[in-house]
């Protein structure tokens, strides 16, 4: 490690932007490009900030339910994300329902559920499952159901080039496997398009 590293954590990230920009093409020390390797380490804390978030710690604080035993939904939570196949970003809405045991957390505890598992490299199957895993295991609800809809610029950017597909993906667990409780959670979803 050199000495510059020591000092300043960032500065491999710094050579490898700067690499980056010498491998499309770019002159690095382009008056318009001189910046711009410390905003991208910079924006990285933020696309990539979920790695630095504890879903039982976002969890953690939940409140007696009042004996209230049905279904509670966060619907059109947006979502950004970066697809872990090509390093470009997919970004949406998020559903988010459940039916607490005893205790429910509160409102922003759900996107910021969504922001630990989104800001990561992801694949949106995965992430799906993780907050819908999470919020089984950290709230010990009834059940729970998650569905997703996002655009993916690998697909729209690049690739094949469709600008209006929407990728949909669903996680379900506990009594939302159950057709009625199901139904009831889509039928949700759908209302908020």
């Amino acid at each position: 490690m050199t000495e510059n590293e020591k000092i300043n954590p960032d500065a491999k990230a710094l050579q490898v932007v700067r690499q980056m920009l010498e491998c499309i093409g770019e002159d690095k020390d382009r008056e318009g490009l001189l910046d711009t390797p410390a905003r991208v380490v910079k924006s990285w804390k933020t696309l990539f900030g979920g790695y630095e978030m504890n879903p039982s710690v976002i969890l953690e604080r939940r409140f007696n339910s009042e004996k209230y035993d049905q279904m509670i939904i966060l619907r059109d939570i947006e979502m950004f994300s970066t697809c872990e196949h090509h390093a470009l970003p997919f970004f949406g809405k998020v559903h988010i329902a459940y039916i607490p045991n005893g205790h429910v957390v509160g409102l922003s505890k759900l996107a910021r559920l969504t922001e630990c598992f989104a800001r990561r490299l992801q694949i949106q199957e995965r992430l799906t499952q993780q907050i819908a895993d999470s919020m089984m295991e950290f709230t010990h609800a009834k059940g729970v159901g998650v569905m997703i809809e996002a655009k993916h610029l690998c697909m729209v950017a690049r690739g094949v080039n469709k600008q209006n597909s929407v990728m949909g993906t669903t996680a379900l667990r506990g009594v939302f496997t159950e057709q009625k409780v199901k139904e009831e959670f889509l039928s949700a979803c759908r209302s908020s398009s």
